[in-house]
This record gives C-alpha cells, sequence and structure tokens, in this order.
C-alpha cells in the first residue's frame, strides 16, 4: 500500500493535502476503500456547512457496509466533489485523485500539523 508522503493522514482513515489557496481536500486512504469494497453511494455534505474536527460529516455506502466519514479539521466546506454522486466508484478507482470526497477552508491551518505522517499512519495500521 502506497500512501502519498506530501499528504497527512487522519486516524480515521481520511488524508488530507494543503492547495496553494488555503483549502484542505480531503479523501479516504486506499485501506479505507479496501475495507469498505465496491462504493455505490456517497452522502456528500454541502459547501457552506460547517463541522467540528472528528465529527461525522458525511457516508459511505459499499456493497457489503456503510461508514462515516470524519472531518479531519474544524471549518467549513468550500466544495464537494459532485462527480462521485453518479460514480461513487471513484473513489475506488482513484481515492488520492479523481475521487476526492471534498474541500474545506480550514478554520486554523495549523491544526494540519496535528494530524498524521505517511509513515505514521502506516504505523498505525500495522498496530
Amino acid at each position: 500500500m502506497s500512501n502519498p508522503s506530501s499528504l497527512k493522514y487522519a486516524e480515521t482513515h481520511e488524508w488530507i493535502r494543503r492547495e496553494d489557496n488555503g483549502e484542505l481536500t480531503i479523501g479516504i486512504t486506499e485501506h479505507a476503500q479496501d475495507l469498505l469494497g465496491d462504493l455505490v453511494f456517497a452522502e456528500l455534505p454541502e459547501a457552506g456547512q460547517r463541522f467540528s474536527a472528528k465529527e461525522e460529516c458525511m457516508l459511505l455506502e459499499s456493497v457489503k457496509a456503510a461508514s462515516d466519514i470524519y472531518m479531519p479539521v474544524s471549518g467549513e466546506i468550500s466544495a464537494v466533489n459532485t462527480a462521485l454522486v453518479d460514480e461513487p466508484e471513484l473513489i475506488n478507482q482513484a481515492p488520492f485523485g479523481e475521487g476526492w470526497l471534498f474541500k474545506i477552508q480550514p478554520d486554523n491551518i495549523d491544526d494540519v500539523n496535528g494530524l498524521l505522517t505517511a509513515e505514521a499512519y502506516e504505523q498505525s495500521l500495522d498496530a
């Protein structure tokens, strides 16, 4: 399993990419999509919604399970990947690319520093 070292990770299996404009792009890891299996539905949050860190913010359903997705840091949803409404399988096919979930404007960009590195995330999977 390869988790890009340029990203940060949450213990709840979300990845976080810091964009040049200060936004954060959020998705789920390869490990998370493997556990879920073939995704069939994504209940996305709406732009403008605010969530606290570790708060449930969306739902993914697969052929074998449903899973809540958690907000890795506090902030406001600035964009959602609407392609997932018709093609939730994009998450399975490219979890670090076209399968991104949503973007947020974080309340405090420095909160990202408290998240896991790729190496620490991978070690948490082995624990």
